[in-house]
């Protein structure tokens, strides 16, 4: 009788290689927690800034604030880096810390079961490798998967096709009539770089969104300089836009008198930027600043009033084999058709079964809208911890700055669990429904809630995404790790697991 090889239990099993994951496998090497593997779908790290290459692809949050405050770049060339800069920044802090040897490439994750008599989390792939973990950090990201839009009849265009997500590198817009659907922060990089390109450009608006300006220079060397030989005055660069950017949540967060401030600075950069009465009507929006993400951009503007631009606001009504045809009747001839519609976001968990204990789904739980504990754990998942997880997106500050808190909060959990020697760490139901309780109770007052529609929101309105708050109130919350919010059920006869001092 032939025996099935025993499979290793590692102490740690982290998805993804983006920021999170990367992130994630750096603290809890620096806690003692060794044996850890990352897997990962792609060849390369780097998550959305691997996947995102189109043209004009930047952060538009300044990248000394866009990035890990116990790993610091020196070398940023600009306030807002491109996205290929920002990957190899990812690539850096992989070599940096000796993660590659950890790294399982090609390997995606198709399901996870947790095994309640083990404590330990079965991990499937779709290449049938077979992991077992005693704790997992899901750190696949909030937006790892594009969406095609569901536009009619868009089956039956000839023409090419190209999501911004995946962007085709080999597609020559030379002397190409082009359209660019959608007016999200991936269009309003992408169209001020086809215009340079394409013969024509029509841009397709649903709705208008409010733009500010992007203010981004060159970093001067001297400053490049200063902030390798002195770390400290890069942390004081980075806290003052921290602060900066805290105190504009009383502004996109709430509605506030400083909203109709945020208001006039947009109005005021379409009215010195769009000359056209018409198409400044076109480009107003009719929502308050920071119910929909907020888009920054100098060039965005410039590039619809160029001549072979030209914006479209009549809705969609079906595509053709040509082209696209609207609302008012006109079918517009295009020779290649670019989506710039989003991502499939994961508001009822991860796209793969997720079974925790006594068999219950967590897609059939989240079905109305995901509730986690903290954003990172849920009731019935015990020893499974969420990166960027529900109600933790920031509405006005860096998405990293909170997920900082995030590591914290999992290395805490996750050493508890091998330094107690515990079969499993599952935080009370009684717990997670009161602190949901009042999440939602706190977010009917934010501008998220205010009646604009947006991917934040499920299709009846409940919002799983934002979270509430300043990112200071997020990070107390993440430092305080209790203990007695989890039910703890001891490993029985299994060994204990050294942690160092450090941790």
């Amino acid at each position: 009788m032939n025996r099935q090889p025993e499979v290793h239990v590692y102490d740690t099993l982290i998805v993804g290689t983006g920021f999170t994951g990367i992130g994630a496998a750096i603290k809890l090497t620096q806690a003692g927690v060794d044996d850890v593997v990352i897997v990962e779908r792609d060849q390369r790290v780097g998550g959305t800034w691997r996947d995102n290459t189109y043209p004009g692809a930047a952060c538009d949050i300044p990248s000394l604030l866009y990035s890990f405050s116990f790993v610091a770049n020196p070398t940023w060339s600009r306030a807002y880096s491109p996205a290929e800069e920002i990957r190899l920044h990812i690539e850096d802090m992989v070599d940096r810390f000796d993660l590659r040897r950890r790294i399982d490439f090609g390997t995606e994750v198709s399901g996870l079961a947790f095994d309640e008599s083990e404590g330990v989390w079965d991990v499937r792939t779709t290449g049938r490798k077979r992991y077992r973990a005693r704790t997992v950090v899901l750190a696949s990201g909030p937006l790892p998967d594009h969406k095609w839009p569901d536009v009619r009849g868009i089956d039956t265009y000839e023409g090419h096709k190209i999501h911004s997500a995946r962007w085709d590198h080999d597609y020559d817009f030379t002397g190409k009539r082009v359209a660019v659907v959608g007016t999200g922060a991936s269009a309003v990089q992408i169209v001020p770089e086809l215009v340079k390109q394409a013969a024509f450009v029509k841009v397709f608006q649903r709705t208008p969104g409010w733009v500010i300006p992007r203010l981004d220079v060159a970093t001067p060397d001297r400053a490049q300089e200063l902030f390798a030989k002195v770390p400290a005055a890069q942390r004081v660069a980075r806290q003052a836009l921290f602060w900066g950017h805290e105190v504009s949540a009383t502004a996109l967060v709430w509605k506030s008198p400083l909203s109709g401030l945020v208001a006039r600075l947009g109005k005021a950069h379409l009215h010195r930027q769009v000359k056209d009465p018409w198409l400044r009507r076109q480009l107003t929006p009719d929502f308050t600043p920071g119910c929909k993400r907020m888009l920054v951009s100098s060039d965005y503007y410039p590039a619809l009033q160029r001549d072979n631009c030209k914006l479209i606001d009549w809705p969609i009504a079906t595509m053709s084999p040509v082209g696209i045809r609207t609302g008012d009747g006109i079918e517009h001839h295009l020779d290649c058709v670019v989506f710039a519609t989003g991502y499939d976001v994961h508001l009822t968990g991860p796209p793969y079964e997720v079974t925790g204990l006594g068999g219950r789904s967590l897609a059939d739980e989240w079905t109305r809208g995901a509730q986690a504990y903290k954003s990172i754990n849920a009731s019935g998942y015990p020893n499974l911890y969420f990166m960027t997880g529900p109600n933790s997106g920031p509405g006005h500050n860096s998405l990293l700055v909170f997920v900082e808190g995030q590591l914290d909060y999992a290395v805490a959990g996750i050493t508890t669990i091998l330094r107690e020697n515990l079969r499993y760490l599952d935080v009370r139901a009684d717990v997670q429904r009161r602190h949901n309780e009042q999440l939602q109770k706190r977010l009917t007052k934010t501008t998220w809630m205010s009646g604009c529609s947006s991917w934040y929101l499920t299709a009846d309105g409940f919002n799983a995404s934002m979270y509430p708050g300043f990112a200071t109130q997020y990070l107390r919350q993440m430092r305080d790790f209790r203990f007695g919010d989890y039910e703890a059920m001891p490993a029985g006869s299994r060994p204990a697991v050294s942690i160092s001092s450090s941790a």
